[in-house]
């Protein structure tokens, strides 16, 4: 379909497409069982510009469009999730910056993630903070013209990778979730150090670790935002992020359906492609219904955010959920379409079906995305009814 992209995203896309295809694809398999971070791909990425794609021109991006966000992060997501999680990370972990943080901060900082000088990670997750992100207990104190930082935060995607980390620490716990400031962390502070590296199902090119911070010292100046806002970064960082899981899930579903077209027509049973089997032949055409109508809802979103729109929250946790269920489900059938061959993992859905799942917990999980579709739906309907 005719998405009508401008000619500087139609670049983008091929771009990214050429990435993926030929640095990607001939070693997503290495990747994921060997465990191994992307940072060369990455690289590669950040000498083509890709990583500047979110960021403002005035601080050497591309200009900071959404829609150019999520064409990178499906493109890359068709190839390899794994890549495109450590990728989205960097954007994830670099957003509150872009939110809340003064100018000169911002010129520190986004023209090294832009040229892919700088990884960066977002560290909110705690054992005891999931779901309810403000249970978290992590600490920061303030000693004079400095923070101190104690506690530990879980599943923190490029931990032990990344040059910074954007965290989320409480400030003053009497206040609540409007006693939580967000700071900026280099990773060579002292007193901050990493788990290890966690064994995991799926997005196993992604480094996953524990990040810790022990009476860690930090600048008043590493502060992003005012202090007590850390809540409202975080919210509007997620609302964001959680369009770019949707376009993760149209990708890896996209990426999906393509193997299963490619081997349906290849793969012969009873003298003839088993595509020619209506059976097939339903099951792929309802594979591409799911892909179609997630790629429709994701970029009518994205487009929706980079209008200027004041409120998108409902809007992006629609995307979140329809993208990852998508890639779920549509993995699902890929594998079913492959029968035996799907289940091995010198073929890719294989891999797709082990990765899809994350995409339906992380970045708020579709069940509490489900709640918050439910309060906004009430809430615009009780102010509609004013």
């Amino acid at each position: 379909m005719d998405y009508l992209l401008t000619d500087t995203q139609k670049e983008i896309l091929a771009l990214t497409r050429q990435i993926a295809d030929g640095e990607i694809v001939p070693v997503r398999n290495k990747l994921d069982h060997e465990d191994i971070f992307p940072r060369d791909i990455l690289k590669t990425m950040g000498d083509a510009g890709l990583m500047g794609v979110f960021i403002p021109e005035e601080y050497g991006g591309l200009g900071g469009s959404m829609m150019d966000l999520c064409l990178v992060t499906e493109e890359l997501s068709r190839a390899c999730l794994g890549v495109s999680t450590s990728y989205g990370a960097i954007a994830l972990g670099t957003l509150p910056v872009l939110i809340s943080a003064d100018d000169t901060m911002r010129k520190v900082v986004l023209p090294k993630v832009a040229t892919g000088e700088w990884i960066a990670a977002f560290c909110l997750t705690e054992s005891e903070a999931g779901s309810d992100a403000f249970g978290m207990r992590t600490r920061a104190v303030k000693d004079g013209g400095e923070y101190v930082l104690n506690g530990t935060k879980q599943w923190i995607t490029n931990g032990g990778e990344a040059d910074f980390y954007t965290v989320i620490a409480i400030t003053d716990p009497s206040r609540g979730p409007r006693g939580a400031s967000a700071f900026l962390v280099e990773a060579d502070r002292p007193g901050l150090s990493f788990g290890k590296r966690e064994d995991k199902m799926g997005i196993r090119a992604s480094a996953t670790r524990e990040v810790i911070f022990d009476n860690l010292r930090i600048p008043e100046s590493n502060r992003i935002g005012r202090e007590g806002t850390g809540f409202i970064v975080t919210m509007k960082t997620l609302e964001r992020a959680r369009v770019a899981v949707g376009a993760q899930g149209v990708g890896l579903a996209s990426g999906a359906l393509d193997a299963a077209v490619s081997y349906a027509k290849e793969r012969k049973q009873f003298g003839k492609p088993i595509a020619s089997f209506q059976a097939v032949g339903h099951l792929l055409a309802d594979m591409a219904l799911r892909v179609e109508s997630a790629r429709a809802l994701l970029y009518a979103v994205a487009r929706h955010i980079d209008s200027g729109a004041a409120e998108y929250a409902m809007e992006s946790s629609m995307v979140k959920v329809l993208g990852s269920d998508v890639a779920m489900s549509v993995a699902v059938d890929a594998v079913q379409v492959f029968g035996g061959y799907g289940y091995m993992k010198e073929y890719p859905v294989e891999k797709m079906l082990r990765d899809a799942k994350i995409l339906q917990i992380y970045e708020g999980t579709n069940q509490i995305q489900r709640n918050e579709i439910a309060q906004a739906l009430i809430k615009r309907s009780s102010r509609a009814g004013q």
